[in-house]
């Protein structure tokens, strides 16, 4: 029996989203039944732009997982990149006990994963059914809720940025291969194993290239809805990284290899009505409309609050600092890639292209603070600033953007306390996990005052 996992391109609601989860627990228990489906992997997106896994037998996941639930240890949420606990009061009731969340599997998110396992996205509660607010994908969710009950549905593009180098971060190509075909040619055998694998997947690549930095590959998503775009942007990364693993070479999500390097998550985002209509383009099709004017003044008002959404580790800052095409300033511009808020397309396709995160930036987290941020703008009827007009910039340190998070009550207002709260104690670790160690920079630092 066939699964038929397809995601649909466009906006979609989330009780279109529902009905296809719906029609497909029927085709997997048909296929579990028949046997050609042996094993789910369970896969939960942390803090730290990953996925937590568990896998179980097909059966037992029909049987009992898809309506009760499964256990995943709560501490997934209170780890820093090393998987060690993070000490902060902000992720103490993730490690006291260490005990379990329960996951909730949406099969929305069905996908292939070889010949007799499919891989699955989890939403997570605590046992007593309490949602969890600091859970990247309940993060989104919740937005995707409260942008539908004004009437609006956002569907989103990712454009992901990787890096391929050998083990110890040297690029497989010397020189940049923005646009390149033959520059391309040292990475054949790796991209060719990389498409194969994403066609695999069946989730929807637009188009792929060779980026301006050396070693550097973009994927482009086709836009679907915010969940389903950033859920797949991880299963492109995973399926990524185990590819470039297979060849012994480093799939590299860093927001700047070297200094000048940058690595993007670009966003495309727009808004359509329930029924799937635009409300992104005005009276001419390269214009905006007054409501994605105030969705646009919104997301660029909340910006600098929301640097630590964007740019969450050191290496951020690195890429904002001195890559030549990062939003280290604030403005809008149409189809100008130096801006940090590029409008594309024109009519139906008409979007906003945020470019503030980078490909280290937890994808769900970022999408939900652009959408809160909009959602603002369009509550409050905010006018957007004139094309080109400088707004304010990014923060330019990390200890900068957790100040300005951690005093924002403009961020509390959009994404809620306990978000804010666990992206400040993860901020501060990171900081702190810098500040103690000791890397090649230092010594060679050192050794220019011999």
């Amino acid at each position: 029996m066939s699964i038929d996992h397809i995601r649909p391109v466009g906006p979609r609601t989330l009780a279109a989203r529902a009905q296809a989860a719906s029609a497909l627990s029927g085709a997997l228990r048909g296929a579990v039944a028949a046997g050609s489906v042996r094993r789910v992997v369970c896969l939960v997106p942390d803090p730290h732009a990953r996925f937590a896994a568990v896998e179980l037998s097909a059966e037992y996941f029909v049987d009992t997982a898809l309506t009760s639930g499964y256990g995943m240890c709560a501490y997934v949420f209170g780890w820093n990149p090393a998987r060690q606990a993070v000490n902060a009061s902000a992720v103490d009731q993730f490690l006291g006990g260490y005990g379990d969340l329960r996951i909730r599997p949406d099969l929305a998110t069905l996908t292939p994963d070889g010949p007799d396992t499919w891989l699955v996205v989890c939403d997570v509660e605590w046992p007593d059914g309490r949602s969890v607010p600091e859970a990247p994908r309940t993060t989104l969710r919740e937005q995707v809720v409260m942008a539908e009950k004004l009437g609006l549905v956002p569907s989103v593009g990712i454009e992901h940025e990787v890096t391929f180098t050998s083990p110890d971060g040297v690029p497989l190509t010397s020189g940049g291969l923005d646009y390149a075909v033959g520059g391309l040619s040292p990475m054949s055998g790796l991209l060719g194993d990389v498409r194969t694998a994403l066609d695999g997947l069946k989730l929807g690549v637009e188009s792929a290239r060779g980026e301006c930095h050396p070693g550097q590959f973009e994927i482009v998503q086709r836009h679907r809805d915010a969940l389903a775009a950033c859920d797949d942007a991880m299963l492109h990364q995973l399926v990524i990284r185990r590819v470039a693993a297979e060849h012994g070479v480093r799939a590299g999500y860093l927001a700047a290899e070297s200094s000048g390097a940058g690595g993007s998550c670009h966003v495309h985002l727009s808004l359509s009505d329930p029924s799937g209509v635009s409300l992104v383009a005005g009276a001419r099709p390269e214009q905006m409309s007054t409501l994605f004017g105030h969705f646009l003044a919104g997301v660029l008002r909340a910006a600098p609050d929301l640097t630590a959404f964007w740019a969450p580790t050191w290496n951020s800052y690195v890429r904002l600092r001195t890559s030549p095409f990062s939003p280290r300033s604030l403005r809008w511009g149409s189809d100008d890639r130096t801006a940090a808020v590029r409008l594309a397309g024109r009519g139906p396709s008409l979007r906003m292209e945020a470019r503030f995160a980078g490909a280290d930036a937890q994808v769900h987290t970022v999408v939900a603070a652009l959408i809160a941020a909009g959602l603002s703008g369009v509550e409050e009827r905010l006018d957007p600033p004139a094309e080109n007009k400088l707004v304010g910039d990014l923060a330019r340190t990390p200890w900068e953007a957790l100040q300005r998070l951690s005093g924002s009550k403009l961020a509390v207002a959009l994404l809620g306390q306990a978000v804010v709260d666990h992206r400040v104690a993860m901020m501060a670790e990171e900081l702190d996990a810098g500040l103690e160690a000791t890397n090649s920079w230092h010594r060679e630092r050192g050794d220019l005052r011999a």
